[in-house]
Order: structure tokens, then sequence, then C-alpha cells
């Protein structure tokens, strides 16, 4: 497991920027995403990052990055489908991604902020489906704002108000990993995989 208190104290306000908008948008699926931001708001609540920064940061990280995933789909288009597997790519995810989508319709951009992997692919799949970009961008502002800025409050507040939480962080960061997972593992097993049909 990643050391997230170190990676976030390290990182600072712009090397957390970069990350949340690289998972956002770019493919990058492996990052930590949720229990990142909710440690950010836990060292923000100790005093080593200012939180009123920090919240803002974050959002419009989230929010360009899935914009920037949605530009890369309507560029691309189908060709998408015609990508190999490589270390950032896995078309396995794309189609699971559009599975989900087919079951939650457009709200699918603000769910699927909360379902690892599920929300680096959501936005580009957007574009390849030339979704209206106002719909696009509303859902977008209101998934980014609940993910990014809510998640990282969360830990903020609790810092605040709960003397000590921090002895507690790995097993809280294990259980917001595990159900962030939740989601993402039972779309695995409760779908069929059918050959792409693009």
């Amino acid at each position: 497991m990643f050391d997230i208190p170190t990676l976030v104290t390290n990182a600072g306000y712009l090397g957390l920027f970069a990350i949340i908008f690289a998972e956002s948008g770019l493919f990058v699926f492996f990052l930590p995403g949720d229990s990142l931001l909710f440690t950010a708001g836990l060292v923000a609540a100790g005093g080593y990052l200012n939180i009123w920064i920090l919240a803002p940061l974050l959002f419009a990280a989230a929010v360009l990055g899935d914009n920037v995933g949605y530009v890369i789909g309507e560029r691309v288009g189908k060709r998408l489908w015609t990508w190999e597997d490589s270390f950032l790519f896995r078309r396995s995810h794309l189609e699971k991604t559009q599975r989900f989508y087919e079951e939650h319709g457009a709200k699918t951009i603000v769910l699927a902020r909360f379902v690892p992997i599920v929300r680096t692919f959501a936005p580009v799949l957007a574009g390849v489906g030339r979704m209206e970009y106002r719909t696009f961008f509303a859902y977008n502002l209101f998934g980014g704002f609940l993910w990014a800025v809510c998640i990282t409050l969360a830990g903020y507040f609790l810092g605040q108000f709960i003397p000590g939480i921090d002895r507690y962080l790995l097993p809280i960061i294990g259980i917001i990993i595990l159900a962030s997972f939740l989601p993402f593992i039972k779309l695995f097993f409760t779908t069929k995989n059918p050959a792409s049909k693009h």
C-alpha cells in the first residue's frame, strides 16, 4: 500500500493537483484516488496544508481531468476500441465502463467518481458517445464537487474534531479502498464479457 500521508506531504499542492488530474483524465487508474483525498484532508487538519486552497484546487483538477478525458474520447472516437492493451490502457476496462454506462446513463459521470478505473474511462466514453457537452459538464461539476471536495472536507473535519484519528489512518484507508472497489468487483463478476461490437 502507498504511504499516502508521506505522498501527500511530499507532493504538496501541485503534486496533488497532478495526481487527481491524471486519474480523472489520463488513463492513470492505479493511483490512490479516494484515499488520497481523505488523507489530504487529514493532513490539512494537521496544519500542513491550507484546506481553503486544497479543496478548490482538487476540485479544479478533477473537473479539468474529466474534461481532458472527454476531449480525448471525442477526438479519438471509436478508434479507441482498436487500441492495443498497454500498461495504462486495457480494453476490458473500457468494456466494463460501457456496461456501467448502459446501466446508469448520463449519471455515470457522477457515480463513476467513486469507482476506481471506471472513473478514469467514463469521461472518455462520454466523448466517444458525443454526450451533449453541457450535460456532461453539469454532471462533471456535480460529481467533481461530491468526490474531490466532500471527501477532502470529510478528512479535514474528522481530523479537526476527533483527536488522534490519524492513529487509525491505515485501517480507514483500507476501508475506503475496499469500499471504492466493491462496485467494480461486482461489475467484473456479475456481467458477461462479450466480444466488443466496435
